[in-house]
């Protein structure tokens, strides 16, 4: 009865599809009111309005999570709780994806929004030791996140200066499994600089005010951020918020969440390297030729953070104060002025921050991803910055309103649109509601060919001067007449005066309201690069964690591709992001921020009327208030409430449409609170809604009974008829004794007469009968004479003893063509023998080599037809006749099978080595061509498996048994110019010691194991080239590598 009364209550509604009358001020008034009362939350039929606080209520305990599980959305007080509960139980029962938008301005109170909704998801699934751990760490990622990605700004104490996309997956139990955390566009230029009254990340003050004096002397790092140039010099701490505590918590989630204290160390180092970055300084001199250049003023700095990244300081000072330009075929080094130096330095540390904020969400995805090939149920949550008017607004405002923009586009898409859209296709009478689209300012900025993302990028590639000034130029001849962009230009002519906008801005008309954008320093932000130079000297420290945030920085993969920019990648993610959640099913809460003051329960009627106005809650109202509140398809509706209906349970043979209709008039509801649409039924009241549950839910209870009730009888019937039936049997049983023991002297009796009966019979009818079967016996002489002469006439005409001679005469008559062709078998296979017969030992064993041969590799390896007309030696190498290899044939002490020279690859770089190859009865030895000198000795137990190509080549690998001495250093890769004679002999010599076959893969991608771990190799097959055919190698990072055959 307390959410009916609040929802009721005719001051404060709880829901503003109730609101009578609605206009904007009631609308303004019952926020207010229920603000008044400390209800911040409100409904508009499933959209959750929140308004924030600016102080904790106690609203958020666990007793009011057990009120909020699996209740009505509508049936209690509107809560955050309240959707939270509605998305997962439809993700859970009905099996469909969501994500819950949160949307906002900065400072409405989005980012607590968002952890409300993970924490009560947490506390509402079930409990188990896995679980408990998963939901832990999904939690424990939210404090990381937000020390390195938050700031304080004018607006908010804990404003998200990055993007972030979270899609929690769960099994079909609705347990969750993990997750995967997306972010876009860190604010990193605030790194270097940020306005005065806003702080840089949290980290740095955390560290700073957290780290203990062990850790700040290892980081050489001083307490205070006093000292530090990116953090201004100035202290700056905050009211109600605690550096130091937050720091430990930080710490706590790492350990949390999976991180080892490596990982945690060499985060904070890199961390330690940013901040002191801000402390370089450089100063001004001039060289031999008069040419301004810069130098390292004071190098205390400059060393103590090389010592952090083991890198040598001369490196580090050349990259920061020169830049090496290539012309051609030379390269030049060019010497920076100091204003060049500082924005190198910058660049630098922005660059290294912004990667380390993205291995720090990668590092957290690889702890909470889910294991692949699990069915999986996804729950989005949507944290992003909201919309941001400032003073002066740059290139990160731009983005940022551009993003806002396109969510905006959603809830106009799939709240507003599509709810009228909805109404006309099924045939519904429809009042339609007026509502502003903004698709025209996303085309504005996204249009790929001519919107001010794609100018600002052409702008960014073309040769020559470039400034903000030609991009300005270039925005008011395209846009000179669209209604949503303004700038000086364009208003003088239309003979417009405002002062309000400068002469190096333009305006655009967003949703929420006009924003200036000054252009200065747009295309440098877009362009976000980072000189080679600098790239290089991170990859050369020895600081493992910053030497991977720079792979491009390798010498040996030097790119001269520009990288994609800044604009254009957010674009593409914002791209992605939208289709993302286009396919799910949206849950909106709408963030209100009541005051700029960050005061507690202080209501700004005027900013809260424009926060209404631009994200379009009257529309919304509107279009509640206008339509159904809900829906469903004909089908499933009629599947779920069917059993409420005496004619439609248990089953319907009519229409879905039919049967629904029937049901409901058999329910008897008012006919104005239902609507029947083409495919679907409409449901005017939640209440009636509510009402059809509540009866379900009554409806399943006495099911449950009757089929409680029908099992139980139906197992006392089974256990009954199953008591009968053993008695029957035994009966039975004991009855068939007597019976057959009676019978058995009966059958004999009666056996006994049938045979002298019968053997009467028989001998009186051969008497009478005897020469009936003359005929019988005729044609069985002819048919044996027949067969005598063809027989002799086969012995007179046989065929050649050449093997190779396959011809046999035809059978004369058709009754004969069986046995002719067994004859013709039978004559074969005597030819056979006798050539068997008159080989020499040595010629049998080449020939069964080769029929080994064949077995193995015909029609699956190219080269085995190659192989055909070269006969197998075995020994290639001249043992015996060699001085030189006399040690290596006392090494093979056994029976010698083969030898010959191959190419062992390298398992570091790919690179070849030649070796010469000993097959024995037991063993298999590499050695060193030129010292003679054996350098690996396997025994044949020790091989495990042979992996070869489908192609014409003469690589293979040998795959050694973990467990064997030889296969620590890991498989062997060789290179073989007779590859089919000595697999085959291999195969033969493991059959012979071992009598199992050899394990022989074909394929063209196979994995090794190495020292340093498996190596997935991929052959490819190229022209041919020069290296005698020599397979080429080639390493793919450190777990791939490929090779190119000929």
């Amino acid at each position: 009865m307390e959410a009916a009364t609040t929802l009721l209550d005719a001051e404060a509604v709880g829901d503003l599809v109730l609101l009578d009358p609605l206009t904007e001020e009631s609308l303004l008034r019952t926020l207010q009111e229920r603000f008044r009362r400390s209800d911040i939350y409100t409904y508009i039929g499933d959209v959750v309005i929140s308004v924030n606080p600016y102080r904790p209520l106690p609203i958020y305990t666990p007793e009011k999570v057990q009120e909020y599980n699996n209740c009505n959305f509508f049936a209690v007080k509107p809560h955050i709780y309240a959707i939270a509960d509605d998305a997962y139980r439809s993700l859970r029962d009905q099996d469909r994806d969501q994500c819950i938008l949160i949307t906002g301005e900065s400072g409405a109170g989005k980012t607590e929004a968002s952890k409300l909704v993970m924490s009560y998801v947490a506390a509402v699934c079930s409990k188990g030791e896995e679980v408990d751990k998963v939901k832990e760490q999904l939690l424990q990622s939210n404090p990381v996140l937000e020390a390195f990605g938050n700031a304080k700004t004018i607006r908010n104490d804990n404003s998200s200066r990055f993007g972030k996309y979270m899609d929690v997956e769960f099994d079909f139990k609705g347990e969750p499994l993990g997750g995967v955390i997306s972010n876009y566009l860190l604010e990193k230029s605030r790194i270097v600089r940020h306005t005065k009254g806003e702080r840089n990340f949290h980290i740095f003050y955390q560290l700073l005010a957290g780290g203990s004096a062990q850790l700040l002397q290892q980081l050489k790092l001083r307490q205070g951020s006093q000292h530090y140039g990116y953090l201004n010099r100035e202290k700056s701490s905050l009211p109600g918020m605690d550096d130091a505590a937050n720091f430990r918590a930080m710490q706590d989630a790492m350990a949390v969440i999976g991180f080892s204290p490596a990982e945690v160390t060499a985060l904070l180092e890199v961390t330690a390297v940013v901040l002191k970055l801000g402390n370089v300084e450089l100063s001004s001199c001039y060289q031999a030729s008069g040419m301004e250049a810069c130098s390292i003023a004071e190098p205390r700095e400059l060393h103590e953070i090389c010592e952090l990244i083991k890198l040598d300081p001369g490196t580090l000072e050349q990259a920061l104060c020169s830049r090496t330009v290539k012309a051609r075929d030379e390269t030049v080094l060019t010497a920076l002025s100091v204003s060049q130096g500082y924005y190198c330095r910058d660049a630098l540390a922005k660059n290294i921050y912004s990667r380390l904020f993205d291995w720090l969400v990668n590092r957290i995805n690889t702890s909470i991803q889910v294991k692949p090939g699990k069915q999986r149920k996804v729950m989005g949550v949507l944290d992003i910055y909201g919309f941001e008017i400032f003073q002066d607004n740059g290139f990160e405002q731009f983005i940022i309103n551009y993003c806002n923009e396109k969510l905006q586009q959603i809830f106009i898409l799939m709240t507003l649109k599509e709810e009228q859209e909805e109404y006309v296709r099924e045939g519904i009478k429809w009042t339609p509601v007026e509502f502003f689209d903004n698709g025209i300012i996303c085309d504005l900025i996204e249009n790929s060919k001519c919107g001010i993302l794609a100018m600002l990028d052409e702008e960014c590639l073309r040769p020559g001067v470039v400034n903000e000034d030609t991009f300005v130029t270039k925005l008011n001849q395209r846009f000179a007449t669209h209604k949503h962009y303004e700038s000086k230009e364009t208003q003088n002519a239309k003979h417009v005066t405002d002062l309000s906008l400068p002469q190096h801005c333009f305006r655009i008309h967003h949703y929420a309201g006009k924003v200036t954008y000054n252009v200065t320093g747009f295309i440098e932000k877009n362009n976000d690069l980072l000189f080679r130079d600098l790239s290089q000297a991170m990859w050369a420290a020895r600081h493992t964690l910053l030497r991977s945030l720079f792979p491009e920085g390798d010498p040996q993969k030097v790119s001269l591709k520009l990288p994609p920019t800044a604009g254009f990648q957010f674009k593409n993610s914002v791209a992605t992001l939208m289709k993302n959640l286009y396919s799910k099913n949206p849950n909106y809460i709408r963030c209100i921020k009541p005051n700029d003051t960050k005061t507690a329960m202080l209501f700004t009627p005027e900013l809260v009327l424009a926060q209404i106005r631009y994200l379009g809650l009257m529309e919304n109202v509107r279009v509640r208030r206008a339509g159904y509140a809900f829906r469903q398809l004909y089908n499933p509706f009629l599947q779920r409430y069917k059993m409420l209906g005496s004619k439609t349970w248990p089953r319907w043979s009519g229409s879905d449409r039919e049967g629904t209709e029937v049901l409901l008039s058999e329910l008897k509801f008012p006919p104005e609170e239902l609507a029947y649409g083409y495919t679907k039924i409409f449901i005017r009241s939640p209440r009636t809604l509510f009402d059809l549950e509540k009866r379900r839910q009554e409806r399943i209870n006495e099911l449950a009974t009757l089929i409680q009730k029908m099992f139980r009888g139906w197992r006392c019937r089974t256990q009954y008829q199953l008591m009968r039936k053993s008695q029957i049997i035994i009966s039975a049983w004991f009855r068939g004794h007597a019976q057959k023991n009676k019978y058995k002297q009966m059958k004999r009796s009666v056996l006994l007469l049938q045979a002298y009966a019968r053997g009467w019979k028989v001998r009186r009818m051969y008497r009478r009968y005897f020469r009936s079967d003359a005929s019988t016996r005729l044609a069985n002489f002819i048919y044996r004479r027949l067969v005598q002469k063809f027989l002799v006439g086969l012995q007179k005409n046989l065929p050649p003893m050449s093997v190779q001679d396959r011809t046999w005469p035809p059978a004369p008559y058709k009754f004969l063509a069986g046995a002719n062709q067994e004859l013709k078998n039978i004559f074969y296979h005597w030819k056979c023998k006798k050539y068997r017969d008159q080989l020499t030992p040595q010629r049998k064993a080449l020939l069964q080599a080769k029929l080994c041969a064949s077995e193995l590799f015909k029609d699956k390896k190219t080269l085995y037809s190659k192989s055909l007309q070269q006969p197998f030696q075995g020994e290639y190498l001249g043992l015996t006749q060699n001085p030189k290899y006399q040690k290596l044939h006392a090494v093979a002490k056994d029976k010698l099978v083969m030898a010959e020279s191959v190419m062992k690859v390298n398992r570091a770089n790919g690179k070849t080595v030649p070796r010469l190859l000993l097959l024995t009865t037991e063993h298999l030895v590499l050695a060193d061509p030129k010292a003679a000198q054996p350098k690996t000795v396997l025994s044949l137990s020790d091989i495990h498996s042979v992996s070869v190509t489908r192609f014409s080549d003469g690589l293979l690998a040998l795959h050694l048994k973990e467990t064997s001495t030889a296969g620590n250093k890991g498989d062997l890769l060789l290179v073989s110019s007779h590859l089919i004679e000595l697999i085959t002999r291999l195969h033969q010599t493991l059959m012979a010691a071992t009598s199992q076959a050899l394990a022989l893969h074909i394929t063209d991608q196979f994995s090794t194991r190495f020292q340093k771990g498996d190596v997935a190799i991929t052959v490819v097959e190229s022209a041919k080239g020069s290296n005698d055919d020599i397979p080429i190698c080639k390493k793919r990072g450190s777990h791939k590598m490929e090779v190119l055959v000929h």
